[in-house]
């Protein structure tokens, strides 16, 4: 029977329920064991000493769901515990981990569900069988006959199978994908040792050297994560997700994957401007040639060795009833690997052509494995599990991504809106806090507070943006902005050129901009956890000086604004940053952060 004697100083309590609450702070005592108190008299606090490292625990098979000042709550799911037992974690390590921050007892239920959940991981299994002068077979196989039995009493299952007379299942090539999603759907994730085509070959050496002959390497970091993904070749790799933060370098490690696999690529984006990036860097930092590279957008559409699209081209059609066109690109070319970008972006249809490329190679990228729609268990199954993660504190402490300090900028509700605001439904409620005009204010104290700074002011309203473009004398990109316009204003703002650069939700996405060191952000999508990494991503990559970032949420206060504004701090605060909470009116007293420049 498993047992742990009480520590009461530990900050983690583990409820019957599956959710962890975490204490961030502890009390400060004198010698004789007292609480002290401030000169105002409340009860004096300090970071509790174990938190952090209980943080950076719990975040590898957790989720956290709440980030209140003193207690965060976390909630175990199969997912979250699948992708630790992808990571090598076994149910003793996550026990371990949790007996050792629990303040209590961790109740048995717990720990039997963390069980149940790491046995399901791999007790299906689908293996390739090679047919002598024909195609290869795959068979769904599993551990304990019965739950072979259980999971063949499902009709959806039962229609992508056959049964012969051995009662061996067997599942064709093109419902692999299927299959998979069919099956974690009723609770069993499949280890798919199917194996993959190898693709037309194709060497894709890395320069030492890049094309402006600076010096060239892939970080450890990097390595260990296309390491963790290639897997030496073998079946036990070549699918998964590598998450690191935007500035970290991912498109070096696809890079470096790439050169391990040696054969033709597609890579799929977010948009044309992501397309030329990914162009740029392929180039510049490989030795394949501009012919081998091509971009297949609605400006051109050239199939290389290397072909790079967009999300968008590949869902594009006609009507919503008709066929999507561009879907040819998938099997017009015998690739060897397929790279999503932002996988957490994916969008439906791209999941429906993925399931049937279960025989391809698939890297997914991405800053954060949290998906707003909930399908964490199809990037899971299709893209595969999470093969690499680092806590992106620690690659701030070793310099390979900008310290960042983030301040929530709390405003009044501005007078003339409370009658409308207190009359509207939810969502009106939400848009026009968002678009409080007292929001203008406290931007304009920040961009003075922070003259001569890279800035990036980022918001999720057009009309809003356009007030703050023609106000401040700004230039403004929008999704409608053309793909050239925006590039010779991105390439202006690396300049220095502009100095401050106003974007909507195209800003968001694979915007390569190093210098940047201070983001705005006046509006966003609810409580999009995954919009508020990628923008605090902006401003993360290294400065050539060697200074800091400072991102900016400017909130109406009690909102629905800042309600929302607190949902979306949650994968932030899972990482490691503290949200500072400053009044608007305090912004010239020294409350704010300095500017970094």
């Amino acid at each position: 029977m498993h047992a742990v004697s009480l520590s009461p100083n530990n900050p983690l309590i583990v409820q019957s329920d599956r959710t962890l609450m975490l204490h961030t702070v502890s009390a400060v005592v004198d010698e004789n064991g007292q609480q002290q108190r401030d000169s105002q008299g409340q009860p004096m606090t300090r970071e509790h000493p174990l938190y952090a490292a209980a943080r950076d625990a719990l975040s590898v098979f957790a989720e956290l769901e709440k980030s209140p000042d003193y207690l965060h709550t976390y909630r175990l799911t199969p997912v979250s515990v699948w992708n630790a037992a992808a990571l090598g974690k076994s149910a003793a390590d996550i026990a371990a981990t949790l007996d050792e921050f629990a303040a209590i007892p961790v109740p048995t239920i717990i720990l039997e569900q963390i069980e149940s959940w790491i046995e399901r991981y791999g007790l299906l299994r689908i293996e390739r069988h090679e047919e002598t002068g024909g195609d290869p077979r795959f068979e769904l196989v599993a551990a304990d006959k019965q739950v072979l039995q259980d999971i063949l009493g499902y009709r959806d299952i039962q229609k992508l199978t056959d049964i012969d007379d051995e009662g061996r299942v067997w599942v064709s090539a093109q419902s692999r994908g299927s299959i998979k999603q069919a099956l974690i759907r009723v609770g069993f994730p499949v280890d798919d040792r199917g194996g993959y085509i190898d693709g037309d070959s194709l060497r894709i050496p890395l320069r030492k050297k890049t094309l402006a002959g600076g010096e060239f390497c892939v970080r450890p970091y990097q390595e260990s994560a296309a390491s963790a993904f290639y897997a030496g070749g073998s079946v036990l790799g070549g699918s998964g997700v590598v998450a690191l933060p935007c500035g970290a370098g991912k498109t070096i490690v696809a890079l470096r994957v790439m050169n391990l696999v040696g054969a033709k690529t597609l890579i799929l984006t977010t948009n044309t401007v992501a397309v030329r990036q990914w162009k740029n860097e392929i180039l510049d930092k490989t030795e394949l040639t501009e012919e081998q590279v091509g971009e297949y957008t609605g400006e051109g559409k050239n199939v290389c060795p290397v072909t790079i699209t967009t999300y968008q081209m590949m869902t594009w059609r006609r009507s919503q009833a008709g066929e999507f066109e561009h879907f040819s690109l998938f099997s017009r070319e015998n690739w060897g690997l397929v790279v999503y970008d932002e996988v957490h972006l994916l969008p439906a249809p791209v999941f429906r052509i993925t399931a049937d490329l279960q025989a391809r190679r698939r890297l997914g990228l991405t800053a954060t494995l949290v998906r707003e729609d909930g399908k964490a268990d199809e990037v899971f199954c299709l893209i595969g599990p999470k093969r690499f993660d680092i806590p992106w504190k620690v690659l701030e402490g070793d310099g390979f991504i900008a310290q960042a300090n983030c301040i929530e900028v709390r405003v009044p509700m501005d007078a003339s809106l409370k009658a409308r605001y207190l009359a509207a439904d939810g969502r009106g409620k939400f848009r026009i806090a968002s678009e409080n005009p007292a929001k203008l204010l406290a931007m304009a104290d920040l961009l003075e507070r922070h003259r001569g700074a890279r800035i990036l002011i980022i918001g999720q309203y057009i009309a809003q943006l356009e007030t703050i473009s023609k106000t401040i004398q700004a230039p403004l990109i929008t999704g409608k902005t053309p793909v050239a316009e925006r590039e010779r204003l991105y390439q202006a703002f690396r300049s220095g050129e502009i100095a401050v650069l106003v974007v909507s939700r195209v800003g968001n996405f694979a915007i390569d901009l190093p210098d940047a060191n201070v983001a705005i952000q006046v509006s966003g999508t609810f409580g999009s956890r995954q919009e508020e990494a990628q923008r605090l991503g902006r401003i993360l990559r290294p400065k050539s000086d060697g200074s800091g970032a400072n991102f900016y949420s400017i909130v109406t206060l009690g909102s629905r604004d800042q309600e929302f504004a607190e949902k979306r701090q949650l994968f932030l605060t899972e990482q490691g940053y503290a949200y500072k909470i400053v009044e608007a009116c305090h912004l010239g007293k020294n409350q704010a952060a300095k500017s970094p420049s």
